[in-house]
């Protein structure tokens, strides 16, 4: 088993009947905040009607998974991908 981390979003607007969300798996935990950072920093430059309209969150969880080989250690690089 390898650790992988998941940064899950979270959306909901008044219109939806339930929390949109999106999960994209990432080698490490610094990544996982690099990419919840750039996430929610864009939502903050939303103007804030849209704000208003739509409430967003995201964490960043720690998910033990069987190897993927897009994470060996022989690829040389570190990516993402959405699940």
């Amino acid at each position: 088993m390898i650790k992988v981390w998941l940064m899950i979003a979270f959306l909901h607007t008044p219109s939806l009947p339930s929390v949109k969300y999106e999960a994209t798996i990432f080698k490490t935990e610094h990544e996982c905040f690099e990419q919840l950072a750039v996430f929610m920093n864009m939502y903050e430059q939303k103007p804030q009607n849209y704000k208003e309209n739509v409430v967003v969150d995201a964490h960043c969880l720690e998910f033990k998974s069987f190897p993927i080989p897009r994470f060996s250690p022989t690829n040389g690089q570190s990516q993402s991908f959405q699940s």
